[in-house]
């Protein structure tokens, strides 16, 4: 169904509560000159959703589609139904379909990623197995490429390497099949965790993870953290107390026209610069005075 930003939140919350098994809003004009990107993240004002946005709701199969849309517009207090088309979803094998989604992914010319169902392209490169999961880092989002190849362009062997933020565990990993002598992740979320130790054995290196509530004094010769712009603006003053002096620190989930902001919070304790870009997205990096 098609709605506008004064009610697609709201609607969206109440199709839930209704019993819909899941929903998502989407800008209705995706894919036209009109389309507009959204951003959000921690500490910035939310913003509303598409003038006009498309809402998708996931029924069960015996569920009356109209009168669920009713009752979350009478929850709402929505006087009048969108208008809205039903369409059933064909069984299907959804774990053969979402691995048919991923393919190995090529990040340099000696360093790829491949899902563990794929065959590896170049049995030759550093091939990192990893499946998409619970935790951010697959290799698909630009700002986790742009933090690869970072690595394999500063990595020289040996290095203590931080990453913060670590989420699937694939810097850490990476930095270690790259040649660091030791690789440490920190999260908060305690299922990224999980999948990163998982993804360490399973490449069969030596990475140690973390939660940000355990106290460490590791010193890195290389910080990488590819978060967002806002909590890294947070976190310069830690991140920069785990660089050692002449160390480096790349950032990443930064757009670029964040990438100033950024840089006077490290300012203090790094001369950052753009280093790489990649799509929208940008990578600071720099070397600690």
């Amino acid at each position: 169904m098609r709605t506008d930003a004064r009610v697609a939140d709201a609607l969206s919350d109440a199709l839930l509560a209704q019993g819909a098994l899941s929903v998502s809003v989407e800008d209705a004009q995706a894919g036209t000159a009109a389309e507009a990107p959204l951003y959000g993240e921690p500490g910035m004002a939310v913003e509303p959703a598409w003038p006009q946005s498309l809402i998708n709701a996931l029924c069960e199969r015996h569920a009356d589609p109209g009168q669920l849309l009713a009752a979350a517009c009478a929850q709402i207090g929505l006087a009048q139904t969108p208008d809205y088309r039903m369409e059933p979803v064909a069984e299907e094998d959804w774990v053969r379909r979402s691995q048919s989604q991923f393919e190995p992914i090529r990040i340099s010319a000696k360093l790829w990623i491949v899902p563990s169902w794929a065959q590896a392209p170049d049995p030759d490169a550093i091939n990192l197995v990893l499946d998409p999961g619970l935790a951010f880092g697959t290799g698909s989002h630009p700002t986790t490429r742009l933090c690869l190849r970072w690595l394999e362009r500063t990595l020289r062997g040996g290095e203590r390497v931080l990453d913060y933020g670590c989420g699937s565990g694939i810097l850490a990993i990476a930095a270690l099949r790259l040649g660091a002598g030791a690789a440490l992740g920190v999260d908060v979320d305690a299922q990224a965790l999980l999948a990163a130790r998982a993804n360490a054995e399973r490449n069969r290196v030596d990475a140690r993870f973390i939660d940000t509530e355990t106290a460490t004094d590791f010193q890195a010769d290389l910080v990488v953290a590819n978060i967002l712009a806002n909590p890294l603006i947070l976190l310069a003053p830690l991140l920069a107390g785990y660089a050692r002096k002449g160390g480096r620190i790349a950032l990443s989930g930064i757009l670029e026209a964040q990438a100033q902001e950024v840089m006077q919070a490290y300012a203090p304790w790094f001369a950052l610069r753009v280093s790489e870009r990649d799509a929208d997205w940008v990578l600071l990096e720099g070397l600690r005075a």
